[in-house]
């Protein structure tokens, strides 16, 4: 029997900040706990910063994961939008640095592969497949299904023969 794995996908945001962790045993999958952080929208943004990392902080000590799973970086049109983005993605790194993880990065064209089939997916699709692939009575939040998507693929790369060079 395959030791157990626990893995916490984090798709990173400064106002919403998606969690996902799982349980891996060979090729089956155990939803252990997923949801959002929301900060208040009125604090500064160094608060909520520190409200990200205290609960990435809190949901590490709590599941004791060996792996953080999180997005790629990229810059879209609003550049201060994704030194926002990158800055909530530092703090969940050093979050989980701090307790001894690895941390694996992935694009979100890879993570929609893994999961839908299609790296082109759009968010409905990714919800609907997460909770098949989860067993979950409902479909779970766009944040959340995309933290526990980044879990699940990398699931699958740790269980590929395929070594994955991801690493960060």
């Amino acid at each position: 029997m395959t030791n157990p794995k626990i893995i916490i996908g984090i798709d990173p945001g400064t106002r919403l900040t998606g969690y996902g962790i799982i349980e891996v045993v060979g090729s089956e999958y155990r939803i252990l706990d997923y949801g959002c952080i929301s900060p208040p929208p009125k604090l500064k943004l160094s608060d909520r910063y520190l409200i990200l990392f205290n609960a990435i902080e809190e949901l590490i000590q709590k599941y004791i994961p060996q792996v953080l799973a999180v997005e790629t970086q990229y810059v879209d049109k609003n550049v201060q939008s994704a030194i926002k983005l990158g800055m909530a993605r530092g703090v969940a790194i050093i979050a989980a640095k701090r307790h001894g993880l690895a941390v694996f990065e992935y694009a979100p064209s890879k993570v929609k592969l893994a999961v839908v089939g299609n790296g082109r997916a759009g968010k409905s699709q990714v919800q609907g497949m997460i909770k098949l692939l989860l067993n979950l009575s409902e479909v779970p939040p766009e944040d959340a299904a995309d933290a526990l998507a980044l879990a699940i693929c990398h699931a699958q790369s740790y269980n590929s023969l395929i070594p994955c060079n991801c690493e960060i």
